[in-house]
């Protein structure tokens, strides 16, 4: 394999290109969490009306989400860490991406319910 090229259109170029974008949503979500928080010291009633718009289905699954992110965002950084600093970690970097996506999905299907169960109770039932 040519110098260069070793993450060109495989999963370790897939992993760069997810590692950024979950940063990114990340960020954004940072950024908003400081906006609305930020509004307490404002108007406490605005705030109050802010938060309770969270409070439906869709900004749950949203939540979801970013727990999928922030998990698939920190396993992946310990990936690139390992193939940074690890000699044989080149060598290893598409094992360790399947390793990180199958912990990755374990641990997602473990928040399902914690982080959902709002929303399945209430298109569900209790």
């Amino acid at each position: 394999m040519p110098a260069g090229t070793l993450y060109r259109g495989r999963e370790g170029m897939w992993s760069w290109v997810a590692h950024r974008v979950t940063g990114v949503l990340i960020f954004f979500f940072l950024f908003v969490h400081v906006l609305d928080t930020s509004l307490v010291r404002v108007s406490p009633e605005a705030y109050d009306n802010v938060v309770a718009t969270y409070k439906n289905p869709v900004v749950n699954l949203m939540e979801y989400g970013l727990v999928a992110a922030i998990l698939f965002h920190a396993l992946n950084g310990l990936r690139v860490i390992a193939v940074d600093f690890w000699s044989k970690g080149p060598r290893y970097q598409r094992q360790m991406l399947w390793a990180v996506v199958g912990v990755w999905v374990v641990l997602m299907a473990g928040a399902f319910y914690p982080v959902l169960q709002h929303t399945l109770r209430e298109l569900f039932g209790s």
